[in-house]
């Protein structure tokens, strides 16, 4: 039986692949799309999945990146509820765990990123945060008064436990680092967050790494947290095994250009996959939608939109927190009335906003121009930034 073929092929059924979906219609794209989903939903949101569905605010159907009915009458092809399993770049062939086979021009790998189980005995009883399925499932579990333990303080543990406060649940949020995001946002950030975890009923504990996960505690050496229910948000890996199987450039995710290309010129890469070659691997949202969005226009031959800062938000009990940059290492931090300036070497390299107290797109772009800014020249650019001029 011969391939189906498509001119342009859609692995992962998230975010990028509906916005490279989008993307290409809208700029005049008249080829054939084939959209393949592991999962049986179409393309949906994910932050929800930590916040609003997590607490039952909204339906499913509200989460989905386009309307069902979009893809069809756009002409996108959709093949769910099946995993691809091989891909062949000699023959530009994808194989489905169902047998079906199919025939690329060009193709987008957008297959995400797993989360990770803690490595620890009974680590399989914790429950993951990834799919609607996982949220459903935690939510069911996740009644009043319910103890709730969650494992890791990044950004889904955070999420996830002030979601179960704001369900009844009892909670305590166990971190194994001085402070929240491994430290890595800082001490002031952490502070404030704790703070507002309290406030929404969520108890944090710092130095407290989980020995083993039992039937109805997390055991921290020979303490017993209990617990009717673990979540465990410990971090996520790349699904490059397609990737690597196909002899494609890996290194903590699969290596892109700054035309999402990959070491193969007919693939392409988007989403919590991909990794720029000399920039960060950014698991979020935005990463996924504009990365997904510049693949579709490398498709098209247009020209490329400038890379933006990466930009990583959350929403926590009655918190919002916007980071915006990159700083996987700083020398100097600079904070005043909302906001946490990361500089290296004089640089800001990066800036966290607490509860929206600047203009998001206004931070990002004066992340972008890497400005020298000493402490004085910072509290003029943060008065600027909250005057809302850029």
């Amino acid at each position: 039986m011969e391939p189906r073929h498509f001119d342009a092929l859609l692995v992962g059924g998230g975010v990028a692949s509906a916005r490279c979906a989008r993307t290409l219609r809208r700029g005049g794209f008249a080829g054939s799309i084939g959209l393949v989903g592991e999962e049986v939903t179409p393309p949906y949101n994910r932050p929800p999945l930590s916040k609003e569905l997590l607490r039952g605010e909204v339906p499913e159907e509200l989460i989905l990146a386009e309307p069902a009915p979009w893809y069809e009458r756009r002409g996108v092809e959709l093949v769910l509820g099946t995993p691809a399993t091989s891909l062949d770049p000699g023959v530009r062939v994808v194989e489905l765990a169902d047998g079906q086979c199919l025939h690329y021009d060009q193709l987008l790998l957008a297959t995400g990123a797993a989360p990770q189980r803690p490595l620890i005995p009974g680590g399989e009883r914790a429950l993951e945060l990834r799919s609607v399925d996982d949220a459903v499932r935690i939510r069911e579990r996740a009644q009043p008064a319910a103890r709730a333990v969650v494992v890791g303080g990044g950004f889904i543990g955070v999420e996830v436990a002030a979601s179960l406060a704001a369900r009844g649940c009892a909670v305590t949020l166990l971190e194994r680092g001085s402070a929240l995001w491994a430290a890595r946002l800082g001490e002031v950030v952490s502070d404030w967050a704790v703070d507002q975890l309290h406030r929404a009923g969520v108890g944090v504990r710092f130095n407290a790494s989980a020995t083993a996960i039992g039937p109805a505690a997390v055991h921290l050496g020979e303490e017993l947290v209990p617990a009717d229910l673990v979540v465990a948000g410990v971090g996520v890996s790349p699904r490059v095994e397609l990737a690597i199987a196909a002899g494609l450039t890996v290194k903590d995710g699969v290596v892109v250009d700054k035309a999402q290309r990959t070491s193969d010129a007919a693939i392409l890469a988007a989403g919590d996959v991909a990794r720029p070659a000399r920039r960060p691997r950014v698991e979020h949202w935005h990463a996924a939608r504009e990365s997904g969005e510049r693949a579709a226009l490398a498709m098209l031959g247009q020209p490329l939109t400038p890379i933006r800062a990466a930009w990583v938000f959350s929403e926590f009990g009655d918190a919002a927190l916007d980071v915006v940059g990159w700083a996987p290492r700083y020398d100097e931090l600079e904070a005043s009335d909302g906001l946490v300036a990361y500089l290296a070497a004089g640089r800001v390299v990066q800036i966290a906003i607490l509860d929206s107290a600047v203009d998001v797109d206004a931070a990002r772009r004066l992340v972008e121009r890497r400005p020298r800014l000493p402490a004085s020249r910072w509290a003029k650019a943060a008065a600027t930034l909250r005057a809302g001029r850029s």
